[in-house]
C-alpha cells in the first residue's frame, strides 16, 4: 500500500511540476507601481490609451505587502540594490525596465514587433497567431482522447492477465508500470523527432490547414467505426498485426521484459494512437520553442500513459481482468465516437 501511494503521489507531483513549468515559460509582463506616483500614472495612462495585443499584469506595491515582497524578490534576483529600486518597474521577458520612459519605450517596441509578426502571418485575410493556437485545454483534450483509445487498454490487459496467471500480483503491477514507462519514453522520443522535422518546414499557415484537414479525416474515420465498426478499415491496430502483437505481449515474464518489449509494442500502436499526437506535434512545430515543446510533450505523454498506470494499480488491488476486457469491448464504439467528435472540433479550430 505504501509503495502504491508513493507512486500515485509521485505522479501527481510530477504532473504539477510539468504544468507549472509550462505556465512559467509564458513570459509574463508585470508592471509594479505605487498609488500616488506621478511617473506610474504616466505609464498607466499610456497602457489605458493603447490597445496592446499582449497582457500586462499590474501590481500595486505601496499598500500591498505581498506585491511589495514579490517586487523586492525580483529586484534581488536581478541584482538591483535597494538604492536603485523604484517604481514604475516593468518585468518582462526576463528583463527589468525602471522609469516611465524606459517602460513606454519597451511597450511601444514590443507592440510593433507583435504587429509585424501578425502581418507576416496574415495570409488571404485570415490572421493566424500561432503562439496562441496551442492552448492547455487543446493539449490536455488531445492527450485524453489519445489515452482512452481501445488499443492500449487491450494490450495492457493481455499483459497483466498473462502475468497474473502465474499468481504473482506484485510482478504484474511492476510489469504494468514498466510497460507504461516504456511507452512514455518511446512516444516522447518519437514526438521530439517529429517536432524537429515539422518545425523545419516553412509556410505555417498552409501546414496548419493541412494538419486541421488530417484531424477532421481522423475524426470522420473514428465516427465511421461507431456506425460501421470494422467496415473497409478500422482505426485500431490492423487485424493482420494482432497475432504478432499478442505473441509479443504474452512473451513478457517480468518488469524488464515488459519495459523492453514496450518499445516494440509502441510501433504496433502507432496506427491507432498517432492521430491526436500528429495534430498536437503539428501545432507544436509551428508555435513553440524547443524548450517549451519538451515540457508540453512530457505533459501530453504523461496524460497518455496515466490510464495504463491506473489499470496496473487496479489489477493489483483485485480488478477483474475479464470484466475489464468486457467493459472495453462494450464501450469500444462509444470511445471511437468521442474521439471522432473531439478530433473534428480540433480540426475545424485549426482551419478556421
Amino acid at each position: 500500500m505504501k509503495k502504491i501511494r508513493f507512486l500515485i503521489i509521485s505522479f501527481l507531483f510530477i504532473f504539477t511540476i510539468l504544468v507549472q513549468n509550462v505556465l512559467a515559460q509564458d513570459n509574463p509582463i508585470i508592471l509594479y507601481y505605487g498609488n500616488g506616483c506621478s511617473h506610474c500614472a504616466e505609464v498607466e495612462d499610456f497602457i489605458k490609451n493603447n490597445n496592446f495585443d499582449f497582457y500586462i499584469e499590474q501590481k500595486e506595491i505601496y499598500q500591498n505587502k505581498a506585491n511589495a515582497e514579490e517586487f523586492n524578490q525580483v529586484c534581488a534576483e536581478k541584482g538591483i540594490n535597494l538604492m536603485n529600486r523604484g517604481v514604475p518597474f516593468l518585468y518582462a521577458e526576463n528583463e527589468c525596465f525602471i522609469g516611465d520612459k524606459q517602460i513606454i519605450s519597451y511597450l511601444s517596441t514590443k507592440q510593433q514587433s507583435v504587429e509585424t509578426d501578425k502581418a507576416i502571418s496574415d495570409v488571404g485575410g485570415i490572421k493566424t497567431n500561432f503562439s496562441e493556437s496551442l492552448t492547455m485545454p487543446i493539449l490536455i483534450g488531445a492527450a485524453l482522447v489519445d489515452s482512452i483509445n481501445p488499443c492500449e487498454f487491450a494490450v495492457l490487459l493481455i499483459l497483466i492477465a498473462t502475468i497474473l496467471a502465474s499468481g504473482n500480483k506484485k510482478r504484474a503491477l511492476l510489469s504494468g508500470l514498466a510497460y507504461s514507462a516504456s511507452i512514455f519514453i518511446s512516444y516522447f522520443l518519437m514526438g521530439l523527432g517529429l517536432y524537429s522535422v515539422i518545425s523545419s518546414f516553412g509556410t505555417p499557415v498552409v501546414f496548419m490547414k493541412i494538419i486541421g484537414g488530417i484531424a477532421i479525416l481522423i475524426g470522420l474515420f473514428n465516427i465511421k467505426d461507431y456506425f460501421w465498426y470494422g467496415k473497409v478499415f478500422l482505426m485500431e491496430v490492423p487485424l493482420s498485426w494482432r497475432p504478432k502483437l499478442k505473441s509479443l505481449v504474452r512473451s513478457i515474464t517480468g518488469p524488464l521484459s515488459a519495459f523492453l518489449i514496450g518499445f516494440l509494442v509502441s510501433l504496433f500502436l502507432l496506427p491507432c494512437t498517432s492521430g491526436p499526437y500528429i495534430v498536437i506535434l503539428g501545432m507544436l512545430g509551428h508555435s513553440e520553442t524547443f524548450s517549451r515543446a519538451i515540457w508540453l510533450l512530457a505533459l501530453y505523454n504523461l496524460i497518455f500513459v496515466f490510464p495504463m498506470i491506473i489499470i496496473s494499480i487496479g489489477m493489483y488491488f483485485g480488478m477483474n481482468v475479464k470484466k475489464a476486457e468486457e467493459t472495453r469491448n462494450k464501450n469500444l464504439k462509444l470511445l471511437h465516437l468521442i474521439a471522432g467528435i473531439i478530433m473534428i472540433i480540433m480540426g475545424l479550430f485549426l482551419i478556421l
